[in-house]
């Protein structure tokens, strides 16, 4: 359907809590529905896309996310000074913190645009959620309903439905603190791994076990409810193909389903938002086994399906529903929130042909998704036309933020039906210019041409185990690009931006310099922010860009990327040998190792869990 929204009390002022693609979307549908919109930003988002877009913009701490955007009262003190009276989420952060909720909630004049915080309680923790499932029969995956905390639990689970095991974070999502265990001897050290992210990325160390599914899709089912206790269903998307548990390419509808299968997992999802007094936006998933397909080559109505999580929040893949269906689930996000109504039955929505979306993630799928650990927007050149939809945030000439996800856009195509829509997205992934660091735009062209995918019969598994990585490899040295060579021009004219920050409040000035060099002015800070922190290991006269050294103290271990350290695993007076793990060093959902290259004596720590450092920066001193 092309559903109308009629008009009635609406905010005046939406502060959206988060960054990049998904705050520009948010910001969009505000200008639409006459709203005003307030960004608010981190030390390294200064001067970010959102932050352009947005009527204003408030900064609200340093690079490191927990300091920033994951500061809940940080960021409702810039709602105050704002005077915005709602506030939207977007996704990840605080998008499903249902204690963050709470607190927007009971903040005078502001609204949460979402669920409330009791139903995200309810169906935002896993364990919970499956409780609900379970008593509005729905099929869930066998497993815990309450968190465990020991190995032996994570044996005993395994001994008794069979290895894998997979365990989850509660409050986890996008694949970070999922973790799968193939044997007993894994499941200490994968259970604190999933536990070490679950605090690092959701402030939530709990987790639980599921039964891992080794043959499965996943396909999820859009929710939107109002507060006068209309639920409806949006269709179901395909999520199927995934990298770490973590989506890549989605679509809708799914290409493996019969519509009587279809109708079995929506109902399912309806009644499960129903039981969990769900309103707002939301997505219900599903794991969906893949064992027998009917003479169609699809999965029948006999077919296992199983409950997975609920999703309290806007999805990254919203817009394929939209594409679908004409509805724009952001608005109705805001309008929800507002008190309206929704204004269209069930038997109103209909899905119109194929949609797929493309996640653009500043990542080498060849050196196995590795993200880009810096550049610029050297060149940034998006695709248009029929049937091509593009989300993003970023414009030629920026410096890409390595700080957070790697996702920096998303590529959306429509068609009449799947063949045309997979067509369009040939057409417009050749089109997507970037230059400056490498994409996974080569990966998805790939995609488009593998004979399982086009087939429709991947599983969530057929990434890590089964695409042959010579494939990989051959579409980015075709289709990849290098960083754009500067320009040997001179400038005559200097073109320079401030950022003033006022009271928190951010404030632009342009100048130009014309017939002299550029003055050097360093940073600009005139409100009550203080002098920029210094990073971990850093100096007044460091200049920050060092690989690793020496020191009259020992061999210097310097940061090779930007990150987080999760762990540190030494102190000073630690002696070490030959690559013993020092520290692990979280970025883009990675984790990595930063090892010993050679034996010797911990001289200095630099750093500490929950730092957030650059690349070059000071670790460890070995003497």
């Amino acid at each position: 359907m092309r559903g109308s929204l009629v008009l009635g009390d609406m905010f005046e002022k939406v502060l959206v809590a988060n960054r990049g693609e998904i705050a520009v979307r948010v910001m969009r549908a505000c200008e639409e529905l006459g709203v005003g919109t307030v960004a608010v930003y981190s030390d390294a988002d200064t001067h970010s896309g959102h932050v352009r877009y947005a009527d204003e913009a408030y900064n609200v701490g340093p690079a490191r996310a927990a300091d920033s955007y994951n500061d809940g009262e940080a960021v409702i003190e810039a709602a105050r000074k704002a005077d915005a009276d709602a506030i939207h989420p977007g996704y990840g952060f605080m998008a499903e913190n249902a204690d963050f909720a709470a607190r927007v909630e009971e903040t005078d004049g502001v609204t949460w645009i979402g669920p409330s915080a009791a139903a995200m309680e309810r169906l935002g923790e896993k364990t919970p959620a499956r409780k609900v499932m379970r008593d509005a029969d729905v099929p869930i995956v066998p497993g815990t309903t309450e968190s465990i905390e020991e190995a032996e639990q994570v044996v005993e689970f395994g001994d008794e439905h069979g290895f894998p095991v997979l365990i989850k974070a509660e409050g986890g999502g996008g694949g970070m603190g999922q973790k799968v265990v193939r044997s007993p001897d894994e499941a200490q050290e994968q259970l604190e791994t999933a536990q070490r992210e679950g605090e690092a990325y959701f402030s939530n160390a709990s987790v639980y076990l599921e039964r891992f599914l080794d043959n499965a899709r996943h396909v999820e089912v859009q929710i939107l409810g109002d507060k006068h206790g209309n639920v409806r269903h949006l269709g179901e998307r395909d999520c199927s193909l995934q990298r770490r548990q973590q989506k890549v390419i989605e679509e809708g509808p799914s290409p493996a389903l019969t519509d009587e299968l279809r109708a079995q997992i929506a109902e399912a999802a309806r009644r499960g938002a129903n039981a969990g007094d769900y309103y707002n936006a939301g997505t219900f998933e599903f794991l969906v086994e893949d064992e027998e397909r009917n003479e169609d080559g699809l999965l029948d109505a006999d077919t296992d399906f199983f409950f997975l999580e609920v999703n309290t929040r806007i999805q990254v893949e919203h817009t394929v529903t939209e594409e679908l269906t004409g509805i724009d689930i952001v608005k109705w996000q805001i309008k929800v929130a507002a008190g309206q109504e929704l204004t269209f039955e069930q038997d109103d929505v209909e899905l119109d042909g194929h949609a797929m979306e493309f996640r653009i993630n500043a990542e080498n799928a060849a050196n196995d998704f590795s993200p880009a650990t810096g550049g610029s927007f050297d060149v940034y050149d998006p695709p248009g036309g029929i049937g091509v939809r593009v989300d993003d945030a970023p414009r030629q000439g920026d410096d890409l933020v390595t700080d957070y996800d790697s996702m920096i856009a998303k590529l959306i195509t429509h068609g009449e039906d799947r063949a045309e829509c997979i067509a369009r997205g040939k057409r417009a992934l050749a089109d997507y210019h970037i230059e400056g660091f490498p994409t996974i735009i080569p990966f998805h062209r790939l995609m488009l041409t593998d004979e399982p995918f086009l087939d429709g019969h991947h599983t969530t598994k057929y990434l890590d185990d089964d695409l042959d990585p010579e494939h990989i490899d051959a579409a980015q040295e075709r289709w990849g690009t290098e960083p754009a060579e500067p320009s040997g021009d001179d400038e005559e004219v200097t073109e320079r931006e401030f950022t003033v920050e006022v009271n928190g409040k951010r404030f632009d000035v342009e100048l130009e310099e014309r017939g002299a060099p550029p003055i050097n002015v360093g940073e600009i800070d005139a409100g009550d922010g203080g002098n920029r922190p210094q990073r971990p290991g850093g100096s007044e006269s460091s200049s920050g860009g060092d690989s690793g050294g020496a020191s009259a103290e020992g061999d210097e271990v310097t940061a090779e990327m930007q990150g987080t350290i999760l762990e540190v695993n030494v102190a000073e007076g630690d002696d070490v040998e030959s690559g013993d793990v020092l520290c692990v060093l979280e970025a883009m959902k990675m984790e990595n190792d930063i090892v010993a290259e050679r034996g010797g004596t911990i001289t200095q720590v630099a750093i500490g869990e929950g730092d957030s450092v650059d690349m070059g920066d000071l670790l460890f001193v070995v003497g």
